[in-house]
């Protein structure tokens, strides 16, 4: 069993940049696949980034590629997701997390078997 808390999610002006962390317990991450996802008001959950947490290999979707930084700390068991050059699109609620192999397909949530508690990142213009 895993559990995600995430945190380091608030209000930052659009061309900032925020760095949300998600620490695991339990478990941990072992060999898991960690990914990012987020939620705006009135639209669906959707893919932001993984990472492989044994091989730190990353995937991002395309709306974030070259402004979002996916990394792990192994000591503290923690991946964070760094979010650079934030727009007002990028507001929504961000959740981490954890599927116990690797993903087939990386932006799918059936993919992911732990969820965190979501952190809200609101990027105003």
């Amino acid at each position: 069993q895993v559990q995600l808390v995430e945190s380091g999610g608030g209000l930052v002006q659009a061309g900032g940049s925020l760095r949300l962390s998600c620490a695991a317990s339990g478990r941990g991450f072992s060999s898991y696949a960690v990914g990012w996802f987020r939620q705006a008001p009135g639209k669906e959950r959707e893919f932001v980034g993984v990472i492989i947490w044994s091989r730190g290999s990353t995937y991002y979707a395309d709306s974030v590629k070259g402004r979002f930084t996916i990394s792990r700390d192994f000591a503290k068991n923690t991946v964070y997701l760094q979010m650079d050059s934030l727009r007002p699109e990028d507001t929504a609620i961000y959740y981490c997390s954890a599927s116990r192999s690797t993903p087939i397909l990386v932006d799918s949530q059936n993919e992911y078997d732990y969820w965190g508690q979501g952190t809200q990142v609101t990027v105003s213009s």
